[in-house]
């Protein structure tokens, strides 16, 4: 039996407004570790296929099994990916959160603000500004996890590897940094697939890091224990692969230990790659 992973999926139930009284104010508020983050718009981030599969532990056996009768994955149903913040459930109704974010570090350094951890109201300011520019909802000024990820995709644009931390080959390298979610496809200095966001996996379930190769690949690809797609899977270390998922990308919890993309980003990423191109993999993804 084929074990295949599948992207972490948050389970959403109906929200709670709380409207807090009056402007927030300007000094920073702690962050309440248990205080969960929901999606900052009512009924968003609900997830098409909500079942996270765990890691596989070998790789496909295809000789056990046999070829499967080829089924389609479906398409997702929206067009157009939302960007909505997760936020604490008291700082949902807030026009300008006091609350530090828990990516508040890594979006001052990314917006050149202050890089002190603690929410200013200036600071609040400059996100929402940048929240409203790039079309987050709610924009607050809430550091999370999707206006960070944004932050940093935008950053690396201009040159993904200006750090130098993928190697150059002269062979196809697909790069993934773990430290800012992000990934993109080089030949030599030459960028073959442009950096995007992506998620990978969660404490317990680590997306594996080093050198890897690309050994099989199924566009259709299911989940045979739960029957979850998994679109365009281009799986690289045991049951670890690249694959699209129908959700956002930014969320608070990683995945099962795959690297996922969103839908079409994953369906781009099928036409870049080949069976045996390598994939190298570094850095650890950032605690919420």
């Amino acid at each position: 039996m084929i074990r295949t992973c599948r992207s972490s999926a948050v389970a959403l139930l109906a929200l709670t407004l709380l409207a807090l009284p009056g402007p927030a104010p300007a000094l920073a508020a702690t962050p309440d570790p248990a205080e969960p983050l929901v999606p900052g718009v009512p009924g968003a981030g609900r997830a098409e296929y909500p079942m996270d599969t765990p890691d596989q532990v070998l790789p496909p056996d295809r000789a056990d099994h046999g070829e499967p009768v080829p089924v389609p994955v479906p398409a997702p149903t929206g067009e157009v990916e939302e960007l909505v913040e997760y936020l604490p459930r008291s700082a949902l109704a807030a026009a300008c959160t006091a609350k530090t974010g828990p990516h508040q570090r890594r979006v001052e350094r990314l917006l050149k603000l202050k890089v002190d951890g603690k929410q200013s109201r200036a600071d609040c300011e400059a996100i929402r500004a940048f929240q409203t520019k790039q079309g987050i909802k709610p924009a607050n000024g809430y550091a999370g996890p999707v206006t960070w990820s944004r932050a940093e995709l935008l950053a690396a644009r201009p040159n993904p590897n200006a750090a130098g931390r993928c190697p150059v080959r002269s062979y196809v390298v697909a790069c993934v940094d773990l430290d800012r979610e992000l990934m993109w496809v080089q030949k030599g200095t030459r960028v073959t697939y442009a950096v995007v966001n992506i998620r990978s996996g969660r404490p317990g379930y680590r997306t594996r890091t080093g050198w890897h190769s690309i050994y099989w690949r199924n566009k259709d690809h299911w989940s045979t224990i739960y029957d979850t797609p998994m679109p365009f899977a281009q799986f690289f270390d045991g049951g670890q692969a690249f694959h699209g998922v129908y959700g956002q990308i930014a969320t608070p919890v990683g995945s099962r230990g795959c690297v996922n993309l969103s839908y079409a980003n994953a369906k781009k990423l099928w036409d870049v790659l080949r069976k045996g191109d390598r994939v190298y993999i570094w850095g650890k993804r950032p605690e919420s």
